[in-house]
């Protein structure tokens, strides 16, 4: 696990005013990495940091004389300088590759250059900065694969009382960290609108299938997690050191096509529902900056406790992580009349059946190795009560009970121009709050 050091000191204040401000998601405590270039520019792509409302121009400042503040840090030899023209890429891949080591000695060198009271050039660092308003983000990684997780038993325990009468979870459900592979060529960055899809679905009271538009099209609130150094194959990842091996974590959005995904789900996994669009956040925030924020990771001592590969001291007293989500809808009705979002539903990634480290020591051990830039989905984060749902399936009840909107209208499933907007940030006594950005997208018609 990640140690709390002199990065997560909440009295630390930058020079740049805006990281100070109580309700910022990116304090000098937090500096997510990200990929970006000036809007409207044909500029290449690169790596930055955002810091308060700028962005720090991560290829620019690898290039400045007289940061002695990068070079030789901690008596790393030159690490941090080494990760900083990492990050010139269009992609944070080279970066990602280089380990924990690397990882960390970039954070505690940009903490040093941007904390207010530290003896950097801050007249060359600002000439590295842009202001985030006029830039465009991108996919902050190469993703090789994409994993979708399926652990949060409330959200499981909800969904089979909608899908049965019985209502009982998956019979391996409290043993394995179920999941499957989905398609990368679909995942979008933040801002992705995306055609209504279609495929195969059985209308109630039918006897043959119908080929068509989606008629249920559902959000997914969850977050995911980026790999940094992979494995080899055939070479399993214990759970101990699991997040050696994971960078930090973003907020995602997997779409989901329901009465298309009941159709095609048996014997197999879902393949139209769910391979359309994907939509991620573009600030991946670092393990390292999540370390104030660990829980212990229970379980019910009258559920069935891991098997030995997914049991660790380290993960029962830390693997959890406290992470505040929260869920908000636009509909064209809504943005027509200036109005703001609506808040759909809260919770918090705590409360979570299965730990991120857990995963991925379970991705690993049938043999599978993990490759840089490699994504996985946490799942659906759904809370024990129905207002902390995290798909609007469980919140309006599969469409028996809609959800009703402030402005008169009310949604079972999502409609065209419906955009969603997921938010995530930790909160702890005696640390900054740091957030997570926004995720948003947005639904268009189908091809007719």
């Amino acid at each position: 696990m990640r140690e709390i050091d002199l990065t997560h000191d909440a009295s630390a204040t930058s020079w740049i005013q805006s990281a100070n401000s109580d309700d910022t998601d990116f304090p000098l405590q937090n500096l997510p990495f990200g990929v970006f270039r000036r809007s409207g520019s044909d500029e290449p792509l690169r790596g930055g940091i955002a810091i308060g409302d700028q962005v720090l121009d991560l290829a620019t400042l690898s290039r400045a004389d007289g940061l002695d503040g990068l070079d030789g840090l901690d008596g790393l030899d030159g690490i941090a300088l080494q990760a900083a023209k990492a990050c010139a890429a269009p992609e944070l891949n080279d970066f990602l590759a280089m380990g924990p080591a690397a990882w960390r000695a970039l954070r505690h060198a940009l903490f040093r250059l941007l904390r207010q009271d530290g003896k950097s050039d801050i007249d060359t660092i600002r000439q590295s900065l842009c202001p985030m308003a006029d830039v465009e983000l991108a996919l902050p990684a190469r993703i090789g694969d994409y994993t979708d997780f399926y652990t949060s038993i409330h959200h499981a325990r909800a969904i089979s009382a909608l899908l049965a009468p019985n209502g009982e979870l998956p019979r391996n459900f409290q043993w394995v960290p179920t999941a499957y592979h989905g398609r990368v060529s679909s995942i979008g960055v933040a801002g992705q609108t995306f055609r209504r899809p279609h495929g195969q679905a059985l209308r109630e009271g039918g006897v043959t299938p119908e080929y068509g538009p989606c008629q249920r099209l559902d959000y997914e609130l969850e977050l995911g997690l980026y790999i940094g150094v992979g494995n080899a194959p055939g070479e399993r990842i214990a759970l101990s050191s699991a997040e050696d091996h994971a960078f930090g974590i973003c907020l995602l959005n997997d779409w989901s096509a329901r009465d298309i995904q009941a159709w095609e789900m048996t014997p197999l996994g879902p393949f139209h529902a769910k391979n359309f669009a994907t939509t991620v956040s573009p600030w991946i925030v670092t393990l390292d900056a999540l370390a104030p924020y660990r829980k212990p990771w229970t379980r019910p001592t009258a559920d069935p406790q891991p098997l030995p590969y997914l049991e660790d001291d380290g993960n029962r007293s830390a693997g959890a992580l406290d992470i505040s989500l929260e869920v908000l809808i636009e509909t064209e009705r809504m943005r027509s009349a200036e109005l703001p979002p609506q808040t759909l539903s809260q919770t918090n990634f705590a409360h979570h059946y299965w730990s991120m480290g857990q995963m991925i020591a379970h991705h690993t051990a049938g043999g599978c190795n993990l490759q840089t830039g490699d994504l996985l989905g946490s799942g659906t984060i759904s809370g024990p009560s129905r207002a902390e749902a995290g798909a609007l399936m469980e919140l309006a009840l599969a469409g028996q009970m809609p959800v009703q909107l402030s402005n008169g209208e009310s949604r079972s499933f999502l409609e065209d121009g419906d955009s969603v907007i997921l938010r995530g940030w930790c909160e702890r006594n005696g640390f900054r709050r740091i957030g997570f950005g926004t995720n948003h997208g947005r639904v268009l018609p189908a091809w007719t």
